[in-house]
């Protein structure tokens, strides 16, 4: 197993967490569940502690790929600046599930509106989650890259 496996292994798991996290924090709007809610605040603190071995797996994912044929290094270093914005995003998602389930459990402070604010907070981390695993995804694959080429039909047989 190599750098790039370990990437490939965790790499969905702050991803996976979030999306999951958001879905349960839904469900304890609609239910009127704080118990509910609660369980989303662990889910989102996982996910942004899944999300530092993620990043930091990168680099070894790095030196396995970046001499491959058809690796371009500028992708890889869009992919790991992108990354870094995920992690600090993750990292407030982590801070304010933290303080939310801190007031929550004291019974102090406004803790709906903290609520409503990690709601906001996955929201942004999920749009930048896709961003950094769309551009992870195009560092191998070249049909899923913006300028990848367009087919061209297949001339008529015989011609």
């Amino acid at each position: 197993m190599n750098g790039a496996h370990i990437h490939l292994l965790i790499n969905h798991l702050p991803i996976a967490g979030t999306i999951i996290g958001l879905l349960v924090l839904l469900a304890g709007y609609l239910l009127k569940s704080f118990t509910v809610r609660r369980t989303a605040l662990g889910i989102f603190l996982f996910a942004a502690l899944l999300t530092v071995p993620s990043y930091l797996s990168g680099e070894g994912a790095e030196e396995v790929v970046e001499e491959m044929a058809g690796v371009s290094h500028d992708l890889i270093e869009e992919h790991e600046d992108l990354g870094k914005i995920f992690l600090i995003l993750m990292g407030v998602l982590g801070l304010a599930s933290a303080v939310t389930l801190f007031a929550d459990l004291r019974k102090t402070g406004p803790k709906n509106n903290l609520y409503f604010l990690v709601l906001v907070i996955s929201v942004v981390c999920i749009v930048m989650a896709a961003q950094v695993g769309l551009s992870g995804g195009s560092i191998m694959h070249s049909e899923i890259r913006n300028n990848a080429a367009q087919p061209t039909e297949n001339p008529e047989p015989g011609r």
